[in-house]
């Protein structure tokens, strides 16, 4: 699959009519929203989750898939074909069909919690079949697929199942063989908060177009150390300052055993404050935890990756010492406040954690526009912060309460890439997936079958 890109060497004609958007796994909206602010129209939204429907509903005007039965949006519950029918859409007549498959399967959390990741063997992973059989009913102009950097890993076990990688190239060859389209997968690495987004967000997009062109991602516009052609990157305090506030909603405290240790972890730091590498307390071991552990967002840096369903532990935390709002969160992915997350927090939170920041569909949707259709765009982004002179110095650090003290100790670190308990456990169980993947993929392979055998619902007029 190639990751570089080239400019097409006869870019097309632009359309005289609208840019149209076929979605699929839409969520929160916030790759659309860009899309629609670079000059997109959205002619039809595919969603399963009950609060990012009303979330659809309520905050925008995109026509939103319904079928009858349970699951309403479920894109495994109806012909491609209903569905380009319901949004009134032809053959060739989308634009760009663009989403996201859910990346639990590929994504490094479950790789923490689960030693490695289910990728193709996890019904999730289904999407991503049903994406490709949405694109040749479709057959759009391009496509532009979002996932998390696991999408791309090879697999551990070399033959024994088939790879999110190797799906990608074969079905476009299925669908070039059969059509006669030039569709060929171009993997797109974006950090967000490159082009102005104040979280630090990497992701795979695979862009693909139906004449084979390709396109180019823009030069970074914002970095730690920019230079003079670029701004600095957009904190958290562009972003959240004009929210801060000392009172804030109960809800928002921190839950679980750990809660009373955040206020003693400064700005910008994780557990590792308190090891012997640290300035804190030598509580625990250097790189013992993950990452994320006890993680606090820093005024005057990017807030790290805003995650969909993280433990009580699970940062970034606010520097307040709190958990992050709703709107804070749709603030860190540049998802306008006019656009309201319905639900309860936590599905809110999954929400937001789900979704391309909005000012990544905005970059993209004008960077397609620019190179494959040739029309002029503009290069700034108006989804992104303005960056703000008057970031106030980070909070106090507060003591190490008593109930931890004990433990106070002689923690030794990690012993190193492959040598922790978690990778012997992990290597253990890779050695019981491998015994077990001929059978799983049996088992996998018919679930498939049967569901391409069994008739859809209807979908609704």
């Amino acid at each position: 699959m190639p990751t570089s890109a080239r400019r097409s060497a006869s870019p097309r004609v632009a359309r005289a009519w609208a840019v149209k958007v076929l979605s699929l796994y839409t969520g929160a909206g916030g790759f659309d929203l860009g899309l629609q602010k670079a000059g997109f129209t959205i002619k039809g939204c595919v969603e399963n989750d009950i609060d990012a429907r009303k979330t659809i509903q309520n905050a925008t005007s995109w026509p939103l898939l319904d079928v009858p039965g349970r699951n309403p949006g479920n894109i495994l519950e109806v012909e491609p074909e209903g569905i380009l029918d319901r949004f009134g859409l032809a053959r060739r007549e989308v634009s760009l069909l663009a989403g996201g498959p859910p990346c639990q399967p590929f994504s490094k959390a479950s790789l923490w919690v689960a030693g490695s990741t289910p990728r193709m063997l996890d019904p999730r992973a289904r999407t991503l079949h049903a994406y490709f059989k949405v694109l040749e009913a479709t057959l759009p102009d391009a496509m532009l697929l979002e996932n998390v950097q696991g999408i791309t890993y090879a697999p551990r076990v070399e033959k024994t199942r088939e790879e999110a990688v190797d799906l990608l190239d074969a079905e476009l060859a299925r669908i070039n063989e059969r059509h006669g389209t030039s569709y060929r997968a171009q993997v797109l690495r974006i950090d967000a908060a490159n082009y102005g987004v104040p979280q630090r967000r990497a992701r795979i997009f695979v862009f693909a177009s139906r004449e084979g062109d390709q396109i180019e991602v823009p030069r970074a516009t914002h970095a730690e150390q920019p230079d003079a052609d670029q701004e600095r990157f957009v904190n958290c305090w562009d972003a959240l300052g004009g929210l801060d506030a000392p009172e804030f909603d109960e809800m928002l405290l921190p839950t679980g055993s750990w809660a009373n240790l955040l206020p003693s972890v400064p700005e910008g730091k994780n557990y590792q404050w308190h090891t012997p590498r640290g300035g804190g307390e030598p509580l625990f071991g250097w790189r013992t935890k993950y990452w994320s552990f006890l993680l606090k967002l820093a005024k005057d840096r990017p807030s790290w990756t805003i995650q969909a369903s993280p433990g009580p532990a699970t940062g970034p935390f606010h520097w307040r010492s709190r958990k992050l709002g709703v709107q804070e969160m749709a603030r860190l992915q540049t998802i306008p406040d006019s656009h309201k997350i319905d639900g309860s927090y936590l599905s809110g939170r999954r929400q937001l954690g789900n979704a391309v920041p909005a000012a990544i569909g905005e970059l993209l949707g004008l960077e397609i526009r620019r190179q494959l259709y040739g029309k002029r765009v503009r290069k700034k982004l108006h989804l992104i912060p303005e960056l703000r002179d008057d970031c106030p110095a980070p909070e106090e650090v507060a003591a190490v309460s008593d109930q931890y003290q004990h433990l106070r100790g002689d923690h030794q670190p990690h012993a190193g890439t492959g040598k922790g308990p978690e990778a012997r456990r992990r290597k253990r169980r890779e050695q019981a997936e491998a015994r077990n993947l001929a059978a799983a993929q049996v088992r996998f392979e018919a679930e498939r079958m049967r569901e391409e055998t069994t008739p859809p619902l209807p979908y609704a007029a």
